[in-house]
């Protein structure tokens, strides 16, 4: 910014205000200082004779200039100019330096024959001090300095160069060279104050910034950290904030001595509600979930939510073991009355889990864990209700993740594959077929129940390939069976119900019989009953079985739900009657009645009997008389391996043999593995 910028008012008004404020900070003293210089000035002028009229007149000016200049800044500051209208300001300070300037230039005119190097010289350094001051001292106002000191100089240069005389001209001349040289260092001066002037505003402007982004940051701050603690959702606490809250909590009851309760609760059917009614009614009915917990669990226990449907409540402090029990109780029991949400109303039940510090776990991450635990217990076990932690669930938890997590390389391997149970006709006692059963010694939890392995198997993603492995041996078991001349023995293999939903069991069959060279009507599909019962997943690919020649199942009949209409449209082979209806059937005429019914049923349908779980010859006697026709169970023969199972063929190849046998043994349940 330019010296002229600045004389055109153009300057910020910041600078303007800054150089205001210069001019009128030493104006006082300006001021009193000029009064006493004049008067010295007319006392000098009376000492040495020469006090006329026109020197009075002088000095009457004199006094009415600065009169005046001291009412205008008292005007200026008065009505809030000196701030508002800075540029007004320091045109109204230049008239009346200026015009305070031309009142001292006009001393030597007022004098006779003023003599500046001799009888007057005192004059002229009172003069030249003046104007010196002033360019001295208003260093931020170039025109302020030059209005009130250059009339005082030139008055001064022409005197001197009027006067006459070599001493005289030089003085002149060396006055002007001194004008020049205060002029060049006024506009300098003036340079360097506006830069100062815009230095500090940048400077301030950057110190507003900042502190203005500090308060902006503390601000956000403030706000992540209220995100971070509160669920947005329920306003209750977060789940970083409920971690944070559990760490700390068994910590401090690590030092006191005392117990930390961690309650876990999730909504029973949550997914459907959302489902069926959307995701924001969800959110309104989790916001009023949150409010009932709130309202029953008011002792300043910490309530989190920890995503989804999960809630959580932190029980510390004295009597903690007695309270969180009792804050358990009381959700479960508030949650009985119905929630009203959105003009709904609707009573939701929720699970629970709960786990004690220190009795379960000794830190916070074990603790969640374990109410974990407990939690997914009440769940699996539909309770309804509230489960308490108990070491047995955390060595069925660590069975469970041993056996998913050797599942695979027992699948690929030789740990896991499938026995073979006969099946044989009531009436010869002649083998009809077998059923492939899932069977996995571990190293080292030995030998792991079926229903382990197929939960293993879906939690793990491992259904197809663990039911391919047993149709494989099946299929090796076909080949053995036809060496040997038993190719009219045919090999059952079960299948749950949730295959069909999982992957293609068609394609995988398929897949696997070609690799064999396995012809499909050697295989016997075994289905539980309610597979039948979801046309989208399983009726297309039934059908697919049975168009390519596998012969279908039902097994456990009369367990289940399925219609007439499904069993006559899947064009089912066989009837598998539940082992529940077959024990003590001998004894029981309730049990003798539903076989008869169920029998009856097959034959409408041209559909075979197969009556499973048959462990005497008096329940083999009388199911023969119900006119069941195969039978299977531990009379004849326990599960066991392919090896196994050709040589109890060669042994009991003929009726009699098995006839005989059975005699021998009467109720004695045969094992050969």
């Amino acid at each position: 910014m330019s010296i002229q910028e600045g004389r055109d008012g153009r300057f910020l008004p910041i600078v303007m205000q800054a150089q205001v404020a210069d001019i009128v900070g030493g104006f006082r003293t300006a001021l009193l200082l000029n009064l006493v210089s004049l008067t010295a000035a007319v006392l000098i002028l009376r000492g040495q004779g020469e006090a006329d009229p026109a020197v009075a007149l002088w000095y009457a000016a004199a006094l009415i200039v600065i009169g005046v200049r001291a009412l205008s800044l008292w005007l200026l500051k008065h009505r809030g100019l000196l701030q508002s209208a800075p540029l007004l300001s320091l045109r109204v300070l230049w008239i009346g330096g200026f015009g305070l300037g031309m009142v001292w230039a006009a001393l030597p005119v007022v004098i006779p024959h003023f003599d500046a190097i001799g009888a007057h010289a005192s004059l002229l350094i009172i003069m030249g001090g003046m104007a010196a001051g002033s360019v001295i001292r208003q260093i931020g106002y170039t025109p302020m300095a030059m209005s009130y000191s250059l009339p005082i100089f030139i008055s001064l240069m022409v005197s001197l160069l009027f006067q006459g005389g070599l001493d005289a001209a030089l003085v002149g001349t060396l006055l002007g060279f001194i004008i020049g040289v205060f002029i060049h260092r006024s506009l300098w001066a003036e340079r360097l104050f506006i830069s100062s002037q815009l230095a500090r505003r940048d400077a301030t402007a950057l110190a507003d910034s900042l502190t203005r982004a500090n308060s902006d940051i503390l601000r956000q701050n403030r706000r992540l950290e209220a995100l971070a603690n509160r669920d947005p959702l329920t306003d209750l606490a977060s789940r970083v904030h409920f971690h944070g809250r559990l760490a700390g909590d068994i910590a401090r009851a690590a030092v006191l001595g005392e117990q930390v309760v961690l309650v876990i609760f999730d909504v029973v059917r949550f997914q459907a509600i959302n489902d069926t009614l959307g995701h924001s009614n969800g959110d309104a009915l989790l916001r009023e979930i949150g409010r009932r917990l709130s309202s029953v669990v008011d002792d300043g226990s910490l309530i989190a939510r920890l995503g989804g449907d999960e809630f959580a409540i932190i029980v510390t402090g004295k009597n903690a073991g007695s309270r969180g029990h009792a804050h358990a109780d009381a959700v479960l029991e508030a949650f009985r009355s119905p929630l009203t949400w959105r003009q709904r109303q609707s009573t939701i039940a929720l699970n629970g889990g709960l786990a004690v510090y220190p009795c379960h776990a000794e830190n916070a991450e074990d603790l969640l864990a374990c109410a974990d635990m407990a939690l997914y217990d009440a769940k699996r076990q539909e309770r309804r209700g509230l489960r308490e932690f108990d070491p047995e669930l955390r060595r069925n938890a660590e069975r469970g993740r041993m056996i998913e997590q050797d599942l695979l390389k027992a699948i690929e391997g030789d740990m896991l594959c499938a026995w073979f149970q006969p099946q044989v006709d009531l009436g010869s006692r002649r083998v009809t077929g077998v059923e492939a059963l899932v069977r996995w010694h571990h190293p080292t939890l030995g030998f792991i129940p079926p229903p382990e392995i197929v939960n293993a198997a879906r939690a793990t993603d491992q259904s197809e390939a663990l039911t391919a492995r047993i149709v494989a041996d099946a299929c090796l078991l076909v080949r053995k069976l036809d060496a040997l001349g038993h190719s009219d023995i045919t090999v059952a293999v079960n299948l749950s119900p949730r295959e069909f939903a999982l992957y293609p069991v068609d394609a995988m069959l398929e897949r696997v019989t070609h690799a064999h060279g396995v012809e499909p009507h050697r295989l016997e599909i075994e289905i539980t009953e309610e597979a039948i019962l979801d046309p989208a997943h399983a009726d297309t690919q039934l059908t697919a079985l049975g168009q390519a020649g596998y012969r279908l199942a039902v097994d456990d009949f009369g367990m289940g739900h399925s219609s007439l209409a499904y069993l006559i449209g899947l064009k089912l082979d066989r009837l598998k009657i539940d082992r529940q209806f077959v024990q003590d059937v001998s004894l029981s005429e309730t049990n003798q009645k539903l076989i008869t019914a169920l029998v009856g049923l097959g034959r409408s349908l041209s559909l075979d009997i197969v009556v499973e779980g048959v462990e005497t010859e008096e329940d083999a006697a009388e199911l023969k008389r119900l006119g069941c026709t195969t039978a299977q169970g531990f009379l004849f023969a326990r599960a066991m391996t392919a090896v196994a199972l050709v040589e109890w063929l060669a042994d009991n190849a003929g009726p009699a043999r098995v006839e005989r046998r059975s005699k021998t043994t009467g109720r004695t349940r045969l094992s050969l593995v």
